[in-house]
């Protein structure tokens, strides 16, 4: 956790540093899955503790805000992502490719809750996304932050009226 750490932390500096001048790679394939082949079928049958929630779009207003302050604090995803979760946090201006714009609803469509938990949890082949579980975070920490990532499309959870 140390060694992470330290790297978003240099990350990060170099992008301040290098202010305007920093700048990522864009995100590559976003509709394109990250989880290894052999890993996805599993991937995509993994869902949350039945306590959290049945799927993201069903989780409770405090489970995201939960995930917020997960994103935003001790998960570090802030960094990267940004707080508009759109890819352009500090530390990711320098990566290539680009971390995940989790405004983009298409993506949200394609991909099910297993499949962002793997990534979560194993980080992801040929980008800059380490993994999370447990050095960083828990895995139900993990849930939480996956059902605020998917609040940033705005389609994604319907409100009950």
């Amino acid at each position: 956790m140390k060694r992470f750490l330290a790297i978003c932390s240099l990350l990060t500096a170099f992008a301040f540093a290098g202010g305007d001048l920093a700048f990522a790679g864009a995100e590559k394939d976003p509709l394109k899955p990250r989880v290894p082949r052999a890993e996805r079928g599993k991937a995509k049958k993994t869902k949350p503790p039945a306590a959290l929630y049945k799927k993201t779009k069903k989780a409770s207003d405090a489970i995201v805000a939960e995930g917020k302050k997960i994103f935003e604090g001790k998960g570090t995803c802030v960094n990267c992502h940004g707080k508009k979760g759109d890819g352009a946090g500090p530390a990711g201006k320098v990566l290539n490719p680009g971390p995940r714009n989790f405004t983009n609803c298409k993506f949200h469509k394609k991909r099910k809750d297993g499949e962002l938990f793997w990534i979560i949890k194993n980080g992801s082949p040929g980008t800059g996304m380490v993994s999370m579980i447990p050095a960083t975070i828990t895995e139900e920490e993990a849930w939480k932050v996956l059902a605020y990532e998917r609040s940033f499309c705005k389609k994604w959870r319907k409100k009950k009226k």
